[in-house]
């Protein structure tokens, strides 16, 4: 494979210079997406794992009732389109301008140590994904609106890495993950501002002011 290899019918196949350490760029392609573009669709067949290489990327679910679900966000460097099963459960979509490296999952095992490497890759993000998903089931179940905004801006600021931190999502992606209305997160996202518990610099750029309060307030 090369990193012009012809994996989907979707994006836009670019160059990416490889770093030859890492066997998900030696043996993937990169293809490049535009805001609101869809890199795969929701019960489409599960044959490619992708990870993020600059934006950020939604994972959609369209219920039976015409509602929507959104079930995770990823960000650069982390491994998405994992299943169990041959299909995949959701859509997923760019929330701005998205890069993202591509492999095909079947041809791994022809591709001696390095597929192995990648498959030790996959199973551990596909282990850390069943955390996120456990953990996002208790979000929804057991916390109060205010506390399941607080925790989403928590983990968003600890993915980020940085003093400030940036929502690529609406707020309108934050109420359907956190099976809110965007009216609520406002009035939450303007309660933890006013308790001083996070800063916002604009509508997505934020900062959490006091950490081990608002770690108090999620844990509460």
């Amino acid at each position: 494979m090369t990193p012009q290899a012809n994996f989907s019918d979707r994006g836009r196949i670019v160059p990416l210079t490889a770093n030859l350490a890492d066997p998900f760029q030696r043996l993937g392609g990169v293809l490049r997406f535009a805001v609101g573009e869809e890199i795969y669709a929701q019960e489409e067949e599960a044959d490619l794992i992708y990870r993020v290489v600059s934006g950020a990327v939604r994972a959609t679910r369209l219920l039976s009732d015409g509602r929507r679900q959104i079930s995770d966000f990823y960000f650069p460097g982390d491994l998405f389109g994992l299943e169990i099963g041959l299909v995949h459960r959701a859509a997923a979509e760019a929330l701005g301008d998205v890069e993202v490296l591509v492999v095909k999952r079947r041809a791994l095992k022809l591709l001696g140590e390095d597929g192995v490497q990648l498959e030790r890759m996959i199973w551990q993000a596909t282990g850390e994904h069943l955390e996120r998903a456990h953990d996002h089931m208790l979000l929804l179940g057991r916390k109060s609106a205010c506390e399941k905004v607080a925790c989403f801006l928590s983990d968003i600021s600890d993915r980020c890495a940085a003093p400030w931190a940036v929502l690529p999502m609406s707020r309108q992606d934050i109420a359907d993950y956190l099976g809110l209305t965007i009216e609520t997160v406002s009035r939450m996202v303007t309660q933890l501002q006013q308790e001083g518990l996070v800063e916002f610099d604009g509508c997505r750029r934020f900062r959490i002011a006091h950490r081990a309060r608002l770690s108090e307030r999620v844990a509460a």
